[in-house]
C-alpha cells in the first residue's frame, strides 16, 4: 500500500502488477498477459511497457491494452476448491481460515467468503467483496440451490429419497425444505455399508446436511460441495487452489441475481 495526498489529508492505495490487473479485468491468463508485454500490446501512462511485474496503482494509472483503455474494476470473485482443515472466515485467532488461501494482493481487496463450509467440507466456495451479491445467494427468501457429493455410512434407499423430497425434522425440530436426493451406489466395507449421494438443498442451516442425514440414521463421512445456484466447481481446481471467475461464470451470476429480483 502506499499513500497518496488529496483534499481530504493522506488515503490508502492498494498497489498491484499490472499483469494482475489484466487478468482480473478478463484480458488473459497471466503467461498470456506476460507475452502481450513483451509483444508491445500493454501501455501505461501513454508509455509501452516491457515489464509485466510493473507496480502500479490502479486508480491512479491509465492502462491500457492493445490500443483499448482499461478501466479498473475494484469487485473481484474468486471460486475457491476448499479444502478440510480450514474455516469460512476472514479472520480468527487460532484457526487457519479461507483468506489466508489467497495471494496478499489478492487479500488487498477485502473478500469474504460467500457463505460457509463446514471446517471438514471440500468444495467450492465463492469470495467477492461484492456485498450485494453474497447477500442475495444468501438471502433464505432466494432458495438458492447447493448441491453436495456425499460419502454417507448407512444404506440409503428410496425411502430417504422420499423422506427428503418431502423434508425432514432436524434436531431442534426444523423441518426442511424439499431436497432432491440421488444416489450413485452403496459398498459394503468391513462392518457397514457406505452409499455414495448427491444432495440438492435450498437453503443453508447450520451443519444441514449432516444433520438431514442424522434425522433419518445415517452419518456423512465425506462431504463436497459442488454447485451453488448457477456456479459449479472447476474440478480440474485442486482443493486448496483458487482461480478468478470467468466473464461467463460472472454473467451467469448477473443473471441468476435478475431472474430472482
Amino acid at each position: 500500500m502506499s499513500c497518496r495526498q488529496d483534499g481530504d489529508g493522506c488515503k490508502m492505495t492498494k498497489r498491484m502488477r499490472i499483469d494482475k490487473l489484466l487478468a482480473h479485468m478478463g484480458l488473459g491468463t497471466r503467461s498470456e498477459i506476460k507475452k502481450a508485454v513483451k509483444l508491445g500490446k500493454v501501455a501505461v501512462d501513454g508509455r509501452i511497457i516491457k515489464d509485466s511485474g510493473l507496480i502500479i496503482d490502479p486508480e491512479q494509472a491509465e492502462v491500457a491494452f492493445d490500443g483499448e483503455p482499461v478501466v479498473y474494476r475494484n469487485i473481484v470473485y474468486f471460486m475457491l476448491n476448499k479444502p478440510q482443515g480450514v474455516i469460512s472466515a476472514t479472520e480468527d485467532g487460532r484457526e487457519r481460515t479461507v483468506i489466508d488461501l489467497l495471494e496478499l494482493e489478492d487479500r488487498l481487496r477485502d473478500p469474504f467468503p460467500v457463505g460457509r463450509l463446514d471446517k471438514d467440507t471440500v468444495g467450492l466456495l465463492l469470495l467477492t467483496n461484492d456485498g450485494q451479491l453474497a447477500h442475495e445467494l444468501l438471502s433464505p427468501r432466494k432458495h438458492v440451490a447447493k448441491t453436495y457429493e456425499a460419502l454417507v455410512q448407512g444404506d440409503v434407499g428410496e425411502q430417504d429419497k422420499q423422506l427428503f423430497a418431502s423434508g425432514v425434522t432436524l434436531d431442534d425440530g426444523y423441518v426442511t425444505m424439499p431436497a432432491e436426493l440421488r444416489i450413485a451406489n452403496r459398498e459394503q466395507r468391513d462392518e457397514h455399508i457406505y452409499s455414495t449421494v448427491t444432495l440438492t438443498i435450498m437453503e443453508g442451516k447450520f451443519h444441514q446436511v449432516k444433520r438431514m442425514f442424522e434425522a433419518v440414521g445415517k452419518k456423512v463421512v465425506y462431504l463436497k460441495r459442488v454447485s451453488m445456484g448457477p456456479l459449479q466447481l472447476d474440478e480440474s481446481l485442486p482443493e486448496g487452489s483458487y482461480r478468478e471467475l470467468r466473464e461467463d461464470e460472472i454473467e451467469l451470476l448477473r443473471m441468476h441475481r435478475r431472474t430472482t429480483e
